[in-house]
């Protein structure tokens, strides 16, 4: 390795006959201010004040800037040329087939995140004492956590590295979900969720500008489309896992009362599993080196490149193939030289202090996001944001209503099965049977025991229990209302006083009661909202094969703009639909359409924009995204039970106007990544 080094070239020479050498000769800075300033001026033209004390006149400063401004253009355009050059020199083969499979795993990590919470819940509301409030801000976090993780990561990344902050950003996932596994309080819980959905966030702006820093123009479309179905694979895992451990709920152990650790705890530590895979595949991977380059370190770019061309050509069986490049044209901006100018002096503390403030100065400062609304950058930001948050919109806000809408058909089917008992006595009867659905009215239970049952969604209304015992029972949305209850013992139940509504209590005995919440062991999580989930994932591998295998051919606007406007007319058949069977084929349907929308809308994103705001532009989009996905599942959630004409609507115009849009973006099959 140190004989290629040596052969590296300085950085004003040219390559050898077969490399990729450049030449380049420029005037200094000075003389080019200086002819620009003085061009169209003759000698006896009044002298400018300032040059009597060395001070340079305006029109040189500006003359000074455009020839950088200038020069920096000409030479990303070259770095972008040859850089595409040496990929397609490299080849396609062992190198990225393994970065595939690394942060493919990263990418089904941040799918998994969008379904922990949802499946934890059911149990998670009884064991942590949630309130319908609670559960809804647990739900909120999710997306708006990931809100956040987008935006900062992204922008981090375009400064500090792709591989450094993807690395810190699946820690901080890995590291806070162990620990809200174990949190046994509601607030601890929510923050622990909050600072993994702040980890988690970053991966998907920074996979896909990661991984199509390694790809050649002709791979790019098929390999970052076949990248998506990780996502996919994401929401299987978690659909899978949650069906396979949730429901065990011998899977857990406690200490005391105080701690609890339930299967559905567990379910939250193997949800984690595929990030710290990835976090651990990282450690073997190199940085990018189109961002090496971007930031001047040709060294270590060159380094990486050759590893890359090594490893493929070796797997082909062709060792002997040399990598060729002698040197490789990179920019350097007026932004590294005040960097390097500002840290060259002090102690390393305040050089560490003096970066740090200015790159938070850079990522999280509005001026940021400004540079995507720049002259050249403006229409396709514009066009972009309308399309995400269309897209994100109506998808997450199906997502959500397709369950939610299911649960509630099952809810009305369930009511219609009420059974209703009037003016029953029962007298010196022992109830060994479990109750269930059930509505008694005016009834009168004299020296009844009820002993080793559940009571699940019974209403005891107006009636009179006299010398009862209740031992052994667990209820469930169970409640005694205007009921007199008069010397019966209640003996390990979950009876409280919060179930005892306008009653009248008479010389009661409430021995070894349970106390708070407790996590009943029956189904509450019903199988359904798996299998739903679990389809909903699965019906995406269509999309996901058909956009691969296409995007080249047909073209990433095409796919985009048709999948979406399919999409709409599947959301507007849902308006026919009133059986279970029925919206769950039309949300495979959706979800399958769509996964080819969003495979275009990634590949578009990566390419429109440069190397230097790529993660970032991916950051603010996916931001965009997110917010979108709360605004469209709070709107849609709030009409189950109300009416399906609205959401159905919403999403519809939505898809239309994204995917109209969609048609107005430029082809970028054949654009060198910039």
């Amino acid at each position: 390795s140190l004989d290629a080094v040596t052969t590296y070239g300085t950085y004003g020479e040219g390559g050898g006959p077969d490399g990729y050498g450049y030449q380049a000769d420029y005037p200094s800075q000075e003389e080019d201010a200086a002819s620009d300033a003085t061009e169209g001026h003759d000698e006896e033209d009044q002298m400018y004040e300032g040059e009597y004390q060395g001070i340079p006149h305006p029109d040189e400063v500006k003359a000074a800037q455009r020839a950088l401004v200038t020069d920096t253009i000409s030479d990303l355009e070259e770095l972008s040329e040859q850089y595409e050059d040496i990929m397609e020199d490299c080849g396609h083969g062992k190198f990225q087939w393994t970065l595939f499979v690394v942060l493919g795993l990263a990418l089904m990590a941040d799918g998994v995140e969008c379904f922990v919470v949802a499946f934890a819940l059911p149990s998670a509301e009884k064991d942590l004492c949630l309130s319908n409030a609670e559960k809804g801000m647990l739900g909120l976090v999710v997306f708006l956590s990931m809100m956040v993780g987008a935006f900062l990561w992204g922008g981090l990344a375009d400064k500090l590295g792709r591989r450094r902050c993807l690395m810190v950003a699946l820690a901080i996932n890995c590291v806070f979900a162990f620990l809200s596994s174990f949190a046994q309080g509601y607030s601890f819980f929510l923050f622990f969720r909050l600072l993994s959905g702040i980890g988690i966030g970053g991966t998907v702006p920074i996979v896909y500008t990661y991984f199509s820093e390694f790809l050649q123009m002709e791979k790019r479309g098929e390999h970052l489309s076949w990248l998506c179905m990780f996502w996919m694979m994401g929401g299987i895992y978690a659909s899978f896992t949650a069906w396979g451990v949730i429901p065990r709920y011998g899977w857990g152990f406690s200490m005391g009362s105080e701690f609890q650790f339930h299967s559905w705890r567990v379910f939250v530590l193997v949800a984690a599993l595929p990030a710290i895979m990835s976090l651990v595949g990282l450690t073997f991977m190199p940085e990018s080196p189109r961002f090496l380059l971007e930031n001047a370190k040709h060294d270590e770019a060159w380094m990486i490149l050759k590893q890359v061309h090594d490893t493929n050509w070796r797997a082909k069986g062709q060792p002997e193939k040399v990598f060729t490049v002698t040197h490789i044209k990179a920019p350097k901006t007026a932004e590294d030289e005040f960097i390097e100018i500002q840290t060259a002096t002090g102690t390393p503390v305040q050089r560490w202090a003096v970066r740090s403030l200015r790159i938070c100065k850079l990522v999280c400062t509005w001026s940021n996001v400004a540079s995507l609304l720049s002259a050249e950058l403006r229409f396709a930001t514009l066009f972009m944001a309308i399309i995400w948050f269309c897209m994100a919109f109506s998808y997450y806000g199906l997502s959500v209503w397709f369950p939610d809408m299911i649960k509630h058909l099952q809810h009305e089917e369930y009511e219609s099965r009420l059974k209703t008992f009037h003016g029953e006595r029962v007298e010196n009867f022992q109830f060994n049977f479990s109750l269930e659905n059930q509505i008694h009215r005016e009834g009168e239970y004299i020296r009844d025991k009820f002993v080793g049952i559940e009571i699940k969604s019974v209403k005891f209304e107006d009636s009179l229990f006299e010398d009862c015992l209740f031992e052994d029972i667990r209820s469930t949305d169970t409640t005694f209302e205007n009921c007199t209850i008069r010397s019966t013992i209640f003996y390990n139940t979950d009876l409280w006083k919060e179930k005892f509504i306008d009653c009248r209590m008479e010389n009661n005995t409430f021995e070894h009661n349970k106390h708070g919440c407790h996590l009943d062991t029956t189904d509450e999580n019903d199988v359904l909202v798996y299998l739903v989930s679990f389809l909903g994932s699965l019906a995406v591998l269509p999309g996901n094969i058909i956009s691969a295998l296409f995007v080249e051919k047909i073209g990433r606007v095409r796919i985009i703009g048709g999948s979406m406007l399919i999409s709409a007319g599947c959301s507007f058949f849902l308006l026919l639909s009133f059986s279970q069977s029925a919206i769950i084929a039309l949300q495979c349907l959706f979800c399958g359409v769509s996964a080819a929308a969003w495979n275009g809308i990634e590949v578009v994103t990566v390419e429109l924009y440069p190397a230097s705001k790529r993660a970032t532009a991916f950051g603010v989009l996916n931001a965009l995204c997110k917010l979108a996905a709360v605004l469209g599942s709070s709107i849609f959630a709030s009409f189950v039970g109300i009416t399906k004409a609205i959401p159905i609507l919403l999403s519809f115009t939505a898809l239309v106007c994204g995917g109209l849009v969609a048609l107005r973006l430029p082809d970028t099959r054949q654009k060198i990544l910039q």
